[in-house]
């Protein structure tokens, strides 16, 4: 049974759902997502409120429900008030700028990363003196947020032994003793 599934949505004001041909697409004010659901899921939509539903007790039944329930509830979040995602860069001479959608990094390679993110994806850097600089990005699609923000996180990790490399603000790192004399 999953819990997640047959949990209700509220649909706030402004969201407008549609199905079409197993095709779920809700517009608010921040944009337009669209979801094919597959495996025979359903959505019933009724008095603001949306209900996610499945054909049968079968494992496979189960574990979609789940998930369409949680990918349309973030479909409804994000078009109504919108994702944001911070990363830190920690580490001697790490920097971060941005003009337009492309983002420059310098890492600590002898080349500085350019990063040409999607049309989708705002980007905001903030660089303070004595402080890491910390790249914002903010988007209405969740997934498309999460894999710009592991790109940017998989240039360089951040390493046990110093904590340098690209973070999430909040993260923490598990440090490890350096080698014993």
């Amino acid at each position: 049974m999953s819990r997640i599934g047959k949990a209700i949505i509220t649909v706030p004001a402004g969201v407008t759902i549609t199905e079409n041909n197993g095709v779920v697409t809700v517009k608010g004010p921040k944009g337009e997502l669209s979801q094919e659901l597959t495996g025979g899921i359903t959505i019933e939509q009724k008095d603001g409120e949306l209900n996610v539903n499945r054909p049968s007790e079968a494992k496979q039944h189960k574990a979609l429900h789940g998930l369409y329930r949680a990918l349309i509830n973030n479909m409804i979040v994000g078009v109504n008030q919108g994702f944001e995602k911070k990363l830190e860069l920690v580490g001697v001479g790490y920097r971060a700028s941005h003009a337009g959608q492309k983002l420059e990094l310098a890492l600590g390679f002898s080349h500085g990363i350019v990063l040409e993110l999607p049309s989708e994806v705002k980007v905001d850097t903030l660089t303070e003196k004595g402080k890491n600089p910390i790249i914002t990005l903010t988007s209405h699609d969740n997934q498309l947020l999460g894999m710009v923000a592991a790109k940017i996180r998989s240039f360089r990790k951040p390493e046990p032994y110093k904590g340098k490399g690209v973070r999430f603000v909040g993260e923490i790192v598990r440090r490890k003793a350096g080698k014993s004399a």
